[in-house]
């Protein structure tokens, strides 16, 4: 169980590549989607796992319990063709 202190201590992350603070250590994926700018309707998230290479998709309303560090990238959802 994390300390309240270690909650509201900045923790760095990256999106696409990005870097990003977070001061809540666990935030939906569609608030990180919309904390680097993109639309949680067209954009998934998903963390690259450590030494795996394999990517960990998250819903829109998942809790993503982030530690320092995390890498992050955006997958865009297909469009539906008219």
């Amino acid at each position: 169980m994390p300390k309240d202190d270690d909650r509201t201590r900045p923790t760095n992350v990256t999106i696409d590549g990005r870097h990003f603070k977070v001061t809540d250590s666990t935030q939906t994926a569609a608030a990180l989607l919309r904390l680097a700018g993109l639309d949680p309707s067209s954009y998934d998230l998903a963390e690259v796992r450590h030494g795996h290479g394999e990517l960990k998709r998250y819903d829109d309303v998942d809790s993503v319990h982030i530690k320092n560090g995390d890498k992050f990238v955006t997958v865009r959802q297909c469009a539906e063709v008219a």
